[in-house]
Parts: structure tokens; C-alpha cells; sequence
């Protein structure tokens, strides 16, 4: 049986970012792991060239959102999904900072604005929401 490895795109705009990220790749000999610089507006990703982007606390930092994602989803294969996780909007006991956090309500809707449809929440956190959202598929 052959294994099959999966490219995992690291996409940062902080050249720093990177370079720890290729230090970690040589420490640990990791092969499948590629750094993409990016910009504040702009993912750096090839046209239909990814199954998957996962956002893990980091959309509600970007500058420049829409712009942001409107290029995640010219990245996305049609069918290709996003995964959101952010804290919790509307719960206020998370102890972190308002602007830190997000409502399902919030990400839905800039999310719908950029052309992704909203699949599911997993609740699966106890302080942040798993969102899944899809690039509709050209075929639909």
C-alpha cells in the first residue's frame, strides 16, 4: 500500500513566520510542507490549487478580509472548503478581548458575502466555533 501525502500550504505574511516554520520543517524532517508569503489583501495561492484552507484564530486579525478571502476562494478547487475557528462572540464569559471574537451570525455573513456557503458548526470547542463553509461546485 502507498502512502499518500497531502501538501500543506503555510500562509503567512510575516517573513518570520516562515522561517520558523522552515526550521521546524528540517528539525523534524517534514517534506510536505510548503511556506507561501502573502500580502495583507492577498493569499498568494494559485487559482484552483487547494482542497482545504483552515483558519485557526486569525480571521477576525485580517486587515483586509474580503480581500483576503476573495482570493482563498479563487484558491479553492470548486467543491473546496474553509474552516473557520474563532472564539465565541456571543458568549460573554470567554475571557478574551471583544475583538478577539466572533459571532456564527458575523462569519456567516461575511463569509456568504464572498461567495462560501455555510455547511455546519461543530461543536466540538468549548470557546470557539468550528465553522465549515464550501466553494459551490461549478457543476451544481
Amino acid at each position: 500500500m502507498q502512502l499518500y501525502k497531502k501538501l500543506v500550504l503555510a500562509v503567512d505574511v510575516q517573513p518570520e513566520m516562515l522561517e520558523i516554520i522552515e526550521l521546524f520543517k528540517k528539525e523534524k524532517n517534514i517534506t510536505n510542507i510548503e511556506p507561501v508569503l502573502a500580502t495583507f489583501t492577498d493569499p498568494n495561492l494559485p487559482s484552483e490549487s487547494i482542497d482545504l484552507a483552515l483558519m485557526l484564530d486569525a480571521y477576525h486579525e485580517l486587515e483586509y478580509p474580503q480581500e483576503v478571502m476573495q482570493g482563498i476562494v479563487k484558491a479553492l478547487k470548486p467543491g473546496g472548503k474553509v474552516v473557520l475557528v474563532e472564539y465565541q462572540g456571543e458568549n460573554p464569559f470567554i475571557m478574551i478581548k471583544r475583538l478577539h471574537k466572533m459571532t456564527q451570525k458575523q462569519v456567516r455573513k461575511e463569509m456568504q458575502a464572498v461567495g462560501l456557503v455555510w455547511r455546519e458548526t461543530k461543536n466540538l470547542l468549548p470557546q470557539q466555533h468550528l465553522m465549515v463553509f464550501k466553494k459551490p461546485d461549478t457543476n451544481s
